[in-house]
């Protein structure tokens, strides 16, 4: 079976944006961790630190995955692999 360029800049594009979203993912998960002791100052009355642990890194992960899937709908539509509604 030969790929066609189409399917290979399809699997680029995708590929690329998988790769970003996991990095923004690893520094909200792990580097912000491992730094919060140095992230002290307020961000809406509260440290900064305090708030990524509780709510700060679970709204950038919501916005992760709705990137994502916008990004991916559109990407399908512009190669011809959209799902039919």
């Amino acid at each position: 079976m030969q790929i066609t360029e189409n399917q290979r800049e399809y699997w680029r594009k995708n590929l690329r944006i998988t790769g970003i979203l996991l990095a923004i993912w690893f520094v909200v998960t792990f580097v912000m961790a491992y730094f919060a002791r140095d992230l002290n100052f307020n961000f809406f009355g509260w440290p900064f630190s305090f708030y990524m642990g509780a709510q700060g890194s679970l709204i950038v992960y919501v916005i992760i995955i709705g990137f994502y899937a916008r990004y991916m709908n559109r990407l399908d539509q512009e190669h011809g692999v959209a799902e039919e509604e």
